[in-house]
């Protein structure tokens, strides 16, 4: 099924203090920070007066797609799952914070299609920083064959082309990247400035 493309859904409708709901969808490799950096953004949300819920892709996957195996079918499923409940929230006035590998170009861009009101964040890290930081040695199994389908490593991951946002975890601060996300909210309209100190 054919649909817009990322460009055309750029301009938002989104006014700030409207209500607007939106969707900021992170992606990247496991242990990239993703979940930090979503987390950071959640009560800053919260602090604007915005209605925030997060959907973490390990707990939706424990939850909503329960059974899904990780074959590419599976995990299209899980994150086109975890795309229509941020469609149905985001629809109805909600910011939504969206966590999840989504390792899957075509899959992210129709989540994108679907939600319209969608702000992309890439979580860069590259491997050799993934692999110091993983203290479960997944990755270390992953390179040395005992873990199959491993994203990154034995499965593929399609970096965004266009992301709305890029953040580099091995160079940045989590402020700093949060600061990053927080802009390209704020430029589309879809957050209400800080107020200046007093």
């Amino acid at each position: 099924m054919a649909h817009e493309g990322p460009s055309t859904l750029r301009q938002s409708s989104g006014q700030a203090g409207s209500g607007q709901g939106f969707t900021v969808w992170f992606t990247g490799l496991s242990g990239a920070g993703k979940t930090t950096i979503a987390h950071a953004l959640e009560p800053v949300l919260r602090s604007r007066g915005l209605k925030v819920e997060t959907l973490d892709g390990d707990v939706v996957r424990t939850n909503l797609s329960k059974g899904l195996g990780f074959s590419k079918e599976d995990r299209d499923t899980n994150i086109l799952r975890i795309g229509f409940v941020a469609h149905l929230l985001s629809r109805n006035g909600v910011a939504v914070i969206a966590s999840a590998i989504s390792p899957y170009r075509d899959i992210r861009d129709q989540v994108r299609a679907q939600i319209g009101d969608f702000v992309e964040v890439y979580v860069k890290c590259p491997i050799d920083e993934l692999v110091r930081r993983d203290v479960k040695g997944l990755y270390e199994k992953a390179l040395r064959g005992e873990i199959p389908n491993f994203t990154g490593v034995s499965d593929p991951y399609e970096e965004p082309l266009d992301p709305e946002v890029v953040v580099e975890t091995d160079r940045e601060s989590v402020e700093e990247s949060l600061a990053k996300v927080l802009a390209a909210i704020e430029q589309r309209g879809y957050l209400p400035a800080a107020a200046p100190p007093k």
